[in-house]
């Protein structure tokens, strides 16, 4: 069995590569935090039993009063929110006006029900369609054989 001459496969001449300059970076130094840890003594700090305690004249000086913190007040209400207050508790929850309630369930309620209606029908003209496009699709088949 003659299999005839090998098969010569085409190859391409790459060039050699561009020598680059070797970068200089830098190394990576991180900065730890550190910290001086705070040694607070207990308020009812006494000397052990049988030591002295060094006489100190210096006290430290009394911390001055903290002005007082204003309490958090809240934007007033306008008039036309009323409020519901929940049974057992003290929160009061603001209710819009009527008007807007009635406006965003009636919204709510058209577009559940064009959705819904619009599903149905969309999957009954499937059903209904697909047995016809099936035919015109065969005959245009059939016509191209």
């Amino acid at each position: 069995m003659d299999l005839g001459e090998p098969l010569v496969f085409p190859h391409i001449i790459i060039p050699e590569p561009l020598q680059l300059p070797v970068p200089i970076l830098e190394v990576p130094q991180a900065d730890v935090p550190s910290y001086t840890p705070l040694v607070v003594p207990p308020s009812d700090l006494r000397p052990p039993p049988g030591v002295s305690a060094p006489n100190t004249q210096e006290r430290a000086a009394p911390e001055p009063p903290r002005p007082p913190v204003a309490p958090i007040t809240l934007p007033p209400i306008p008039p036309e929110v009323r409020q519901v207050e929940i049974p057992a508790t003290d929160i009061k929850i603001p209710v819009p006006q009527t008007a807007i309630l009635v406006t965003a369930a009636t919204t709510a309620a058209v577009s559940v029900a064009a959705t819904l209606t619009a599903t149905a029908i969309f999957k009954r003209l499937v059903s209904l369609m697909k047995p016809l496009i099936k035919k015109i699709l065969t005959k245009k088949q059939n016509a191209e054989n």
